[in-house]
């Protein structure tokens, strides 16, 4: 396979020296439209007429040539820019995709667990839990089928807990994990009220012998706003909810 490099400020300046021979070449043309389109005649004869006409002639299909050239180097010019802009844009996220990737794994190395993004689901037959999803955001992954329903994975501050997998033969569902916090609500002049809580996973459903698994816990909701004109802070009740087992 072969790679390119390219230098989005080297295209840029590509694109700005190219704008600047089009401008001197359009100022030649538009200098040299006069003189070459309206030649007088040399004499009062005849050949002196039609030389003039072809001078003429000559003028005017250079004219409609330097047109031509200029709309198909502005052209250029504009698709150099364009493609700048698109390395440019890609660049920005190749280093948004590097800035989470290196989050993510240190926060792996250190608690075993993603900061951001969803947690894979359990493979399929195996009764396998559900990945946890990241602490701060994402989903966690649903429990899969299998002997017994295993669990869905932990939800992050922003996500749902995965569902709970189905129970096998005689297995019992797994039980859903419970759902990420609420966020705190905004200060204002009136208190806003806090964030609802996640939703807890549901539980797996059993299969012909088992019980359903239990459903995850909804977490409390986030802390009312700060009331700055009254000048103090209240908190919303907490809230949880629990689904009944299938």
């Amino acid at each position: 396979m072969s790679f390119v490099t390219i230098m989005p400020q080297a295209l840029e300046n590509a694109a700005t020296n190219l704008a600047g021979i089009g401008s001197v070449f359009s100022e030649a043309t538009a200098a040299a439209a006069i003189p070459t389109t309206g030649p007088l005649p040399a004499g009062a004869d005849a050949i002196s007429a039609d030389i003039a006409a072809l001078l003429t002639s000559h003028g005017q299909t250079w004219q409609a040539f330097s047109r031509d050239y200029e709309w198909l180097h502005q052209r250029f010019v504009d698709l150099l820019n364009g493609s700048a802009g698109k390395y440019w844009a890609t660049e920005i996220e190749n280093a948004a995709q590097n800035a989470l990737k290196t989050a993510n794994t240190d926060s792996e190395w250190l608690v075993g667990r993603r900061m951001i993004g969803n947690g894979a689901n359990g493979a399929a037959g195996t009764g396998q839990n559900g990945g946890a999803g990241g602490w701060l955001i994402g989903n966690g992954g649903s429990g899969a089928a299998g002997q017994n329903g295993e669990n869905g994975g932990a939800a992050g501050f922003f996500g749902h807990g995965g569902n709970g997998g189905a129970g096998g033969l005689f297995g019992d569902g797994g039980n859903g994990e419970a759902g990420g916090s609420g966020s705190p609500g905004e200060g204002n002049s009136v208190g806003r009220s806090g964030g609802t809580g996640g939703t807890g996973g549901a539980g797996g459903a059993a299969r012909w012998f088992g019980d359903g698994g239990t459903g995850g816990t909804g977490s409390q909701a986030g802390t009312q706003g700060v009331v700055w004109l009254a000048g103090m802070e209240a908190t919303a009740e907490p809230e949880a909810t629990t689904a009944m087992p299938e």
